[in-house]
């Protein structure tokens, strides 16, 4: 188990390798830059936890595994039976989607979907719960909104991010049905690679307490994203 931002402000799980202590306090990497730099080999974490009421945003790629992430490791309560909120922007596609007769093609209702998204974010950060947060990296101006209410409310903002090859993102993109235009995908590309390499070097995003750096395995061993 690691505590992101407790004892460190950077944490490399990649390579199937933990930065964590193994104590349950969190992880003790050194910032520098690198891939894997402060890792260990291992089974890699199978728990990150932070503190209720924070608000923690998953980044990567279209089609790195983001929502598959959030789905499988984060539980509707906290640890005190306090709601945690999901907020994924792929349940308000699917839900404009059963709305619509299927030859309605998604970029005529996409601003739609983007509006319901923020709605529901909005919400989110007013109910003062803890909250998970699906981001494709691109939107800089969404973690800014993010980080200015987390210092408003006095909570704070932890990122995990997905870094996935991205022929990886593609494949999955593929096996989902909805693919990105190849222009939106090389912003996405750039976009979390900056924030790849700021992680790399000891950086969390502007805004951010914390950030976790998983690959693919490792996103795959994380069994859960709590709060306490």
């Amino acid at each position: 188990m690691i505590r992101p931002g407790r004892r460190a402000a950077v944490h490399d799980l990649r390579g199937g390798g933990s930065d964590g202590d193994g104590d349950g306090g969190g992880g003790a990497a050194g910032p520098g830059p690198g891939p894997g730099r402060g890792s260990r080999p291992g089974l890699g974490a199978r728990e990150l936890r932070y503190r209720t009421g924070d608000m923690v945003v998953a980044s990567g790629l279209p089609g790195s595994g983001k929502s598959t992430m959030i789905g499988q490791a984060v539980p509707g309560l906290d640890q005190s039976g306090g709601p945690v909120l999901r907020v994924d922007s792929q349940d308000a596609r699917e839900r404009w989607e059963r709305r619509l007769p299927r030859w309605v093609p998604y970029a005529l209702y996409r601003p739609l979907v983007r509006c319901a998204h923020y709605a529901g974010l909005r919400r989110a950060l007013r109910s003062g719960a803890s909250v998970v947060v699906h981001d494709c990296g691109t939107l800089s101006w969404v973690r800014r909104w993010l980080a200015r209410d987390a210092r408003r409310t006095g909570r704070r903002l932890h990122m995990v991010l997905l870094d996935v090859d991205a022929a990886v993102a593609l494949e999955g993109q593929a096996a989902r049905g909805r693919a990105v235009s190849r222009y939106a995908f090389g912003r996405h590309r750039r976009a979390v690679g900056r924030l790849v390499v700021a992680a790399e070097g000891g950086r969390p995003p502007e805004g951010c307490a914390s950030v976790a750096l998983l690959d693919r395995t490792a996103a795959s061993a994380l069994r859960r994203i709590g709060f306490e």
